[in-house]
């Protein structure tokens, strides 16, 4: 089946479940499956990834509905000039502090950070996957990477290796 690893790994960072993300990309190919008549596209992976999307959020708002909100506090969500070394620092930090701290994030960065740095998928697939203009997308990419800067540098400080 194409996609599946792609369908698995979105499911699996928003659900943050291995288990539910199984039940959502198995209920996600089955809409696909039931609708894809009507794909009329170019991009069947953005197309599917879509599906999968959509079906992790109804799931969540079903089984976990606290974890769909996100209150936002400009404050919180400042955006100040990124640094050129955000790329380098991610890919140096520890794979367990890196995924906590990407299962920290709020739901809406993290799903663009999977999208975009895990899957490797534009700005304007981005978009279309989640239904957004491709701005809004740049803008929670930037303050996703903030965000998880932020958390692995205080993780890295608590541990003493900062």
């Amino acid at each position: 089946m194409p996609h599946l690893d792609a369908a698995y790994n979105l499911a699996r960072w928003l659900a943050r479940d291995e288990h539910d993300a199984q039940d959502i990309v198995q209920e996600a190919f089955l809409r696909a499956f039931k609708f894809f008549d009507g794909f009329h596209g170019e991009n069947s992976r953005s197309w599917l990834l879509s599906i999968v999307r959509n079906a992790t959020f109804t799931w969540l708002q079903k089984n976990r509905k606290s974890e769909i909100l996100t209150v936002f506090d400009e404050e919180t969500h400042r955006l100040d000039e990124e640094s050129a070394d955000t790329r380098d620092s991610i890919q140096q930090a520890d794979h367990l502090l890196v995924r906590q701290a990407m299962e920290n994030l709020p739901a809406e960065f993290r799903e663009v950070m999977i999208l975009r740095e895990l899957e490797g998928l534009s700005y304007k697939e981005i978009a279309e996957i989640i239904g957004t203009p491709v701005g809004t997308v740049m803008s929670r990419l930037a303050r996703g990477r903030k965000q998880l800067l932020g958390a692995l540098a205080a993780s890295l400080k608590q541990e003493g290796t900062l």
